[in-house]
């Protein structure tokens, strides 16, 4: 199935780690901004020696130099090296180049034969070329972009010693990245972070190098699961709204906020923080030490704040800020980048494509299979 069930958002209640050990579980939509919001619940502790494992699985996420999993002033001077790159402002002025890209994918996509899987030829293509072209990545980088994120974002069904080998090789890439940029700076994204971090000091490389593999890696996997969920569900629940996003950009925008606040973008179930002393949440009092899931999923569908779901809202703007990109101090730096990306794809490809219809039934969709994040591996469609 498709569709991801999510229990009704309640108290904080007691809950178990993949691992088994415990953890509290945070589900309404107050508690939850409030975890995420609250400087007493951090990540960097969950990488303590003594802290039970978040993961029992290596990859990028659980990678205590990553910046997510940094707090404080550490987070804070690994943050500013990239805050001013990722601005509404900025992503306003990418718009032109980044409808370019869409435009060039779909003149391509209008040669296919049909049915074509708009997976390989748009939802995938899409996010590589914008992320490489902030990068400055060269193509011979782009094949290799899916090999390191399905292993960075492995879901343990990989051997573990074949997901080390995979993160060397990619951590070495971003190391040979970094110093390429020093040597030849240029106006791209990376040599722009060299320089804020030469400027900000005290950053240690491997925190670099791990901010590098977390921008490849994250700025193309999630809008690719993002777009490519969307589609199915546009496509093949609500086909009869495709002629409006191609006529109404501005209903687009509407259209992709509600599917990245309501599409989770993999199973899993819960942000996790430690709680650094005893805090009462939701009435409850979360013991010092404790591991804390912040269920974004289950926040996002709290009827007291969101009455509207997909079914009757989808047009409608939300009626509270979504919890899909984070709160607080690790809220997504790419969260503005994300949304233009979806509006600008679902909107000229409504557009030029207004008789895109699926080409297979929903319930043979083959779906990605080894990775945390969720969507379809190929999508058929005609028109």
């Amino acid at each position: 199935m498709h569709r991801l069930r999510f229990e009704e958002p309640g108290p904080p209640r007691l809950a178990a780690l993949p691992d088994g050990s415990p953890a509290w579980l945070v589900s309404r939509h107050s508690d939850v901004r409030r975890v995420l919001s609250d400087p007493r619940f951090g990540r960097a502790r969950l990488y303590a020696d003594e802290a039970p494992s978040p993961s029992g699985v290596p990859d990028l996420v659980n990678n205590p130099d990553l910046m997510f999993n940094q707090d404080g002033p550490d987070h804070l001077r690994l943050r500013r090296t990239l805050r001013r790159a990722f601005t509404p402002r900025a992503v306003a002025r990418w718009r032109p180049w980044i409808t370019g890209i869409v435009e060039q994918l779909l003149d391509r996509l209008a040669e296919e034969p049909r049915p074509a899987d708009v997976v390989e030829t748009f939802t995938l293509p899409l996010p590589v070329a914008v992320i490489s072209r902030l990068m400055g990545l060269d193509e011979s980088v782009r094949g290799r972009m899916r090999h390191w994120s399905e292993h960075a974002f492995s879901d343990g069904s990989h051997a573990g010693e074949q997901v080390e080998s995979v993160l060397r090789e990619f951590s070495d890439f971003g190391a040979q990245l970094l110093a390429e940029r020093r040597r030849t700076p240029g106006d791209d994204l990376i040599s722009g972070l060299v320089r804020a971090a030469d400027q900000e000091g005290g950053i240690p490389e491997a925190q670099l190098v791990s901010l590098v593999c977390g921008l490849v890696v994250g700025g193309h996997d999630s809008t690719m699961t993002m777009l490519g969920n969307g589609l199915l569900y546009l496509l093949g629940e609500r086909p009869e709204t495709w002629h409006r996003l191609g006529a109404d950009e501005e209903a687009a925008g509407t259209v992709a906020d509600r599917l990245i606040h309501l599409v989770p973008l993999g199973d899993d179930r819960g942000s996790a923080r430690h709680a650094s002393t005893d805090v009462e949440i939701g009435g409850v009092t979360i013991p010092a030490g404790a591991v804390v899931l912040a269920d974004c999923g289950m926040a996002n569908r709290d009827p007291e704040v969101f009455p509207s779901g997909l079914a009757d809202g989808l047009f409608t703007p939300l009626e509270a800020p979504t919890l899909s990109f984070g709160a607080g101090a690790h809220y997504c730096l790419g969260a503005w980048l994300a949304r233009a990306e979806l509006q600008t794809a679902l909107h000229r490809l409504a557009a030029r494509f207004p008789g895109l219809r699926l080409a297979e039934p929903v319930d043979t969709v083959t779906w990605r299979t080894g990775s945390t994040s969720r969507s379809p591996q190929s999508l058929a469609v005609t028109w």
